[in-house]
């Protein structure tokens, strides 16, 4: 029997159900975290608004103390990105990821590291973490003594890539920059990481609750692990298929819900880098084809955006003074007075917990491509 076929409209409702964009959900930020597989976090704002949009009553508060308390952790996950995860979850998810960390280190930095002892290297920076938290330039200053002629950020990027790291607060928390302080899991968490068999198939698993049902393409977009489909085939007893309308095969688990197509979607803003845009090879599920350069920038910059009837219609921003704030909205195509009405509402609510009591808030509204 052949599986069912999903249409793009039964794909695009089940991504926005699991990723908690149907509707604001009553659910804690730490098991929200989880459920979502982790939150990308490049900078440090955008995993607050991501948690807004999807959470009834988020303040701001409630993640800055996640990860104050070690209970929720900034780290390079996901296609070699910073992801904010649960603790349990970095420690069971973080070996599956090793493989993709290491082709990134390849790709980037691989000629200008050619010829080192590279395990002596990470050893020295093992060392250096273990004895407490350490910043990027301590580590890459040691790595330079030790190799004066080499290039000190493929240096750098060699143990972001090699070593499982966490970040220290206050980075990731919101509003704060400057230069993070780097320790490993195990004196930092408490707890050792998983081993990599039984991480990969948490790995597959979580990705399928937050975004399936997807294909092998999909999950290797979202991961950056190449070569699944073999692990995906061993899988398929225990998951659930179905077809795309291109023919593709989409794996999902048994039991997790499909949300009817036709299920009202309210309009939502969508943070910048969310994974919401980033977690499928075919993003037709999200955002039409027409419109990922405007969202997709140089220099891996992803835009924030926001949705109507469930797709991305446009971007948005926000711009701030001393004593003014102004949600900047730039719809992709003209809009109706209800839908216009509808983002002005809750663009006010977006600009109200996103600034710091700049008594002047505005809502402008830019032509339509």
């Amino acid at each position: 029997m052949s599986p069912p076929v999903l249409s793009l409209r039964d794909l695009n409702r089940a991504t926005l159900a699991r990723q908690m964009l149907l509707e604001r959900q009553d659910v804690s930020p730490y098991d929200a975290a989880r459920l979502l597989a982790g939150l990308q976090a490049q900078v440090p704002n955008p995993p607050y608004i991501g948690l807004w949009t999807r959470l009834r009553g988020f303040g701001r508060d409630e993640l800055t103390g996640l990860i104050e308390d070690r209970r929720v952790v900034r780290s390079s996950m996901m296609r070699a990105t910073l992801h904010l995860t649960t603790a349990e979850d970095y420690l069971l998810l973080r070996p599956a990821i090793q493989g993709a960390l290491d082709r990134s280190l390849r790709s980037i930095a691989g000629k200008r590291l050619q010829g080192l002892d590279l395990d002596r290297l990470v050893s020295e920076a093992r060392a250096m973490v273990e004895e407490e938290p350490r910043t990027a330039r301590e580590l890459q200053g040691r790595l330079v003594e030790m190799e004066p002629d080499r290039d000190p950020s493929a240096l750098a990027y060699l143990v972001r890539m090699r070593l499982p790291l966490v970040q220290t607060p206050p980075a990731g928390i919101w509003g704060r920059g400057g230069s993070p302080r780097f320790a490993l899991p195990e004196p930092w968490l408490g707890a050792p990481l998983a081993e990599p068999g039984e991480s990969l198939r948490a790995l597959v698993f979580r990705y399928l609750a937050a975004f399936g049902p997807a294909s092998a393409r999909d999950f290797q977009a979202w991961s950056g692990i190449t070569g699944i489909k073999s692990e995906l085939e061993k899988m398929k007893p225990g998951l659930r298929l179905f077809r795309d309308e291109g023919g593709n095969e989409l794996f999902d688990l048994p039991g997790a819900p499909l949300t009817p197509a036709d299920t009202p979607a309210a309009p939502r803003f969508v943070s910048e880098y969310d994974n919401l845009v980033l977690s499928h090879a075919d993003r037709r599920r999200v955002i039409a084809d027409e419109d990922r350069k405007k969202v997709f920038l140089t220099a891996a910059r992803v835009r924030a955006t926001f949705l109507l009837d469930g797709f991305v219609a446009g971007a948005w921003k926000i711009e701030k003074t001393k004593k003014a704030a102004a949600l900047i909205v730039e719809p992709f195509a003209p809009l109706s007075s209800q839908d216009r009405d509808a983002l002005a509402e809750e663009g006010e609510r977006l600009l109200r917990f996103a600034t710091d009591g700049q008594p002047e808030l505005d809502i402008r509204f830019e032509n339509a491509d």
